[in-house]
């Protein structure tokens, strides 16, 4: 649905976007993530022909936005950057002005779209009267018209109360189950990416430093939270075993070891175990350890 091939972006003579390159497969949910000024908005700005790059390519749905930008964008909704409305008009005049500078306005679809989003009371309010929640509904219904294959959004929930992020978290998921809508979304958000995400694509000062399944993430060397008595006879049999300790209370093994044989091996050698439980390494741990080790596992990219 959505190819990014070796985008190049400088601003000022500083680089932007260095050879970044992914793919987006249709009725997949794909985040980009990243800190403030990794590269995510200008890459959601070179999609929607915002923002020109100096080398690379888009394509959506084999249309390339270069050469193609209207037909490429046909079906295409997004949120990028802060919604703008004009704020002494009602939500629903918004809807109809805002509808009709790319196309038609269709009020029986605009009115069931206003419904979905959960805006129908206060469509006929002053934008002015809004919350920044609200605004956040009126934005996603403007992207929802006409009804897109693609959906493009930018920090999302950013700035959204819990109830907030959790309503839009469901809605996008209800949108890809019921109507196999694919989604694209720039996020800082780790546990929202983990929730929602099939893949991700980490940016790190406008390089790609890893794309991968975020249900992978968990797929290394297992780690485990230990409680014993006799470290230093425990530690002579987790070395034997291959473990190795990480960090008082943490040890890993390696994935050919069987966990329940290494505590029936510290309980042989005199060791109290009381407490021998997994980690799961979370899309947040992985990040941290991407930004202290400057970059990803190898092995890993592409996966």
């Amino acid at each position: 649905m959505l190819e990014i091939s070796g985008l190049w972006k400088q601003f000022a003579g500083k680089p932007a976007l260095e050879d970044v390159s992914f793919n987006v497969r249709k009725g997949e949910i794909y985040g980009l993530l990243g800190h403030n000024g990794a590269g995510k908005s200008t890459t959601l700005g070179i999609i929607l022909g915002m923002v020109e790059p100096q080398r690379g390519s888009v394509k959506i749905g084999g249309h390339e936005v270069g050469r193609e930008r209207a037909q490429a964008l046909r079906k295409v909704g997004a949120i990028f950057e802060s919604p703008a409305f004009y704020e002494y008009l009602s939500g629903w005049e918004n809807l109809r002005i805002l509808t009709s500078y790319s196309g038609g306005f269709n009020k029986a679809d605009a009115r069931e779209v206003v419904e979905r989003v959960g805006l129908t009371k206060r469509i006929d309010s002053k934008v002015r009267t809004y919350s920044h929640g609200m605004r956040q509904r009126l934005a996603l219904a403007q992207a929802l018209l006409p009804e897109p294959e693609i959906l493009l959004l930018d920090e999302p929930t950013d700035g959204l109360d819990p109830e907030g992020i959790h309503w839009f978290r469901e809605f996008i998921l209800g949108l890809r189950k019921e109507r196999g809508m694919t989604v694209l979304f720039n996020s800082h958000l780790l546990g929202e990416v983990e929730i929602m995400c099939d893949r991700v694509a980490i940016l790190r000062e406008g390089r790609r430093i890893y794309e991968g399944n975020v249900r992978e993430l968990a797929s290394d060397v297992p780690v485990f939270n230990i409680e014993l008595d006799l470290w230093e006879n425990a530690c002579q049999v987790i070395h034997a075993s291959g473990g190795k300790l990480m960090e008082p209370g943490k040890i890993s093994l390696p994935v050919e070891v069987d966990p329940a044989a290494l505590v029936a091996s510290l309980v042989g050698a005199g060791v109290k175990v009381r407490a021998f439980t997994p980690v799961k390494k979370s899309l947040e741990d992985f990040y941290m350890e991407i930004r202290r080790n400057g970059t990803a596992d190898p092995l890993a990219i592409d996966r």
